[in-house]
């Protein structure tokens, strides 16, 4: 691939590495990975830095951008800088507060950590707020409100954002099953989907099987898929009807739920509005007689 011909616009930079990503070694899957969910950090970050935080040395990043086309990694940043001035303007601001506020080493102890993950949960929100589209939003209310009957699915951490959204769905009066884990029954509760139901599922790294297998084989019906996910690399990606990708940034301990649990939140809101035909619809309350 000559100079000319390698990718300067972000969208086809990305739609290689998606093309090539089966073919990939696992250390440079792991690189696709963190370009694809951190470009926003990829565009400011050194490649030291961008190096350090995913446990793989610098030389990698420079190969993997020469497998690409590239002459170095730096002609690969050049592509992200280039999508951060124009899609996100501002963002190099906000990014340098951000970093100065996270190493102030002052904050220590449990105060400390509550400081350091409220800052990340902002920037984690705005960065949604960044990415995701209106039209994307609306395609999955459609779909949502379509179905005979959501199904949903999430396991491991992902769990607390599909009981939320039962409880939302089940409070509208919206027909709801929870591909629950205990029993060993959610893949055989699967198979009794029907061309008129939803999937509706969640799954981050490292993505529980179980989740994985259940999205494929509802594919390979022909039922519509929502996903909330962590990449365009994800295994759910690929089979997804509406695919909402969250970036997680890295965390020493924990990642947190803030975002898809916002945007999880966002799409059941939307569809009370369509199902009680208001601009400000209302969850009802479950109350003590």
């Amino acid at each position: 691939m000559g100079a000319d011909s390698v990718p300067q616009d972000y969208e086809d930079l990305i739609r290689i590495i998606h093309d090539k990503y089966d073919g990939m070694s696992k250390a440079y899957q792991n690189i696709a990975v963190y370009l694809t969910q951190n470009p926003n950090d990829v565009a400011v970050m050194s490649l030291n830095a961008i190096a350090e935080t995913c446990g793989i040395h610098a030389s990698s990043f420079v190969r993997f951008a020469q497998m690409l086309g590239y002459k170095g990694f730096k002609e690969v940043q050049a592509v992200f800088q280039r999508r951060l001035s124009t899609a996100a303007p501002g963002f190099q601001a906000r990014i340098k507060v951000l970093e100065t506020e996270l190493s102030d080493r002052e904050n220590v102890g449990g105060w400390g950590f509550l400081h350091d993950l409220v800052l990340r949960d902002i920037d984690a929100l705005q960065e949604l707020l960044n990415q995701t589209s209106g039209e994307t939003i609306e395609k999955a209310v459609d779909l949502m409100e379509k179905a005979d009957t959501i199904y949903l699915v999430g396991q491991l951490r992902s769990a607390p954002i599909v009981d939320l959204t039962r409880y939302i769905l089940t409070m509208l009066g919206k027909r709801t099953v929870l591909l629950d884990a205990s029993g060993g029954l959610a893949t055989h509760v699967a198979g009794t989907m029907r061309p008129t139901d939803l999937l509706f599922a969640v799954s981050f790294r490292f993505y529980a099987t179980e989740v994985v297998n259940i999205v494929e084989q509802a594919a390979a019906r022909g039922l519509p898929i929502v996903a909330i996910t962590d990449s365009t690399l994800s295994p759910l990606a690929k089979n997804a009807t509406v695919l909402f990708a969250v970036p997680e940034h890295q965390y020493t301990f924990s990642r947190s739920l803030a975002a898809p649990m916002c945007l999880a939140q966002s799409l059941t809101v939307a569809l009370a509005a369509r199902l009680q035909k208001a601009a400000v619809p209302r969850i009802p309350i479950v109350t003590q007689p």
